[in-house]
């Protein structure tokens, strides 16, 4: 059995739209399945790093937000800080970011169905989905953190070890931004992300290990809840995790995993949007040049720096006699931490 679509795409998030995108423009006949209507809101920091703006940018997009110029390390006393050095990075709503690119595929002529991909069944020559009646060449698996087609192909790692989970919240408070920097607040047992978003609205993600109320996890950064009363609190709390996820491999057959889907190791680094857009990016280009296989290649080679400093840098989190230092350590080598900072950015 042939026919059908050359691509479709099982999610509609910033990866799977960025993909739909390249496709569409490279004149390949691609649709969409999302069930959820537009635009998708999603806990997230929402902080763009310069990497993610430059792969909006070569796409032609503009998100609207406000300017970040850099990455400033909060503990106690002790203040790290390195600008961006290849121009600025952005914080925008997830909401706007979900709405540029979704009317962008929506103005390139691809449909985005109303459908969830659950299953699929592939041939040598094509993927189906059973009970929709869709058919493409290549399927690709954009279907978040707890991808349903990953696990459905048993491309799910267990994790190994006993090290608690890490989840995400995030809530917006209705305050000016007090720096142009996104900052992280290091405290006992979770990290905060500020992060400026409008000239009176900021945006503030909790990582953490710990089961308990924003609320209550905010009172754990004294000098953050003071600028942040509960009256100015303008949005409900979202939360999101386990952010670990491992895949077995981006390329089973002809699915290909990207995004969130292929992998995750932790939002402490605050790249999750870019790697979605340079995945998709990489994944259309081998896709058109018949090479899906290389495609596996080249998600490691661009993800790896991410993934090898996001590690280290979470497992010294773990570390109680480790993580009071890291902030001190970037105090006292600024030139390292802009130097890393940079290299992630």
């Amino acid at each position: 059995m042939s026919g059908g679509h050359d691509l479709l795409i099982a999610g509609g998030g910033p990866a799977g739209l960025a993909a739909a995108l390249h496709a569409a423009r490279a004149g390949l006949d691609t649709v969409v399945a999302e069930p959820r209507g537009a635009p998708v809101d999603k806990a997230c920091g929402e902080g763009l790093m310069p990497g993610a703006v430059r792969a909006l940018a070569r796409l032609g997009l503009e998100i609207p937000g406000h300017p970040i110029a850099g990455i400033r390390y909060v503990q106690g006393a002790r203040r790290a800080q390195a600008a961006f050095r290849r121009g600025p990075g952005l914080g925008a709503r997830r909401t706007d970011l979900h709405g540029v690119l979704h009317g962008a595929v929506v103005d390139a002529g691809v449909p985005v169905l109303p459908l969830a991909v659950q299953d699929v069944r592939q041939d040598d020559t094509g993927v189906t989905v059973p009970g929709t009646g869709l058919r493409a060449r290549w399927l690709v698996a954009a279907d978040g953190l707890h991808s349903p087609v990953r696990r459905r192909l048993g491309l799910d790692v267990r994790p190994h070890g006993a090290a608690a989970p890490r989840y995400g919240l995030r809530r917006h408070y209705a305050v000016p931004p007090w720096s142009p920097f996104v900052e992280v607040h290091w405290g006992a047992h979770a990290e905060a992300y500020v992060t400026p978003l409008g000239p009176t609205l900021v945006g503030v993600a909790l990582l953490t290990a710990r089961r308990a109320p924003f609320a209550a996890q905010l009172q754990g950064f004294p000098e953050l809840a003071a600028r942040l009363p509960p009256h100015t609190a303008v949005t409900a709390v979202r939360g999101a995790g386990p952010l670990r996820q491992t895949a077995r491999a981006r390329v089973h057959g002809r699915v290909l995993l990207v995004g969130d889907a292929a992998g995750y190791v932790d939002a402490l680094t605050g790249e999750g949007v870019c790697l979605a857009l340079t995945g998709a990016e990489a994944l259309v280009a081998n896709v058109l040049r018949g090479t899906p296989n290389r495609y596996e290649t080249d998600w490691c080679r661009a993800t790896r720096r991410h993934r090898l400093l996001t590690d280290i840098l979470v497992r010294a989190r773990r570390r109680p006699a480790l993580a009071t230092r890291i902030t001190p350590a970037a105090e006292r080598l600024p030139g390292l931490f802009a130097a890393v900072v940079n290299a992630l950015a």
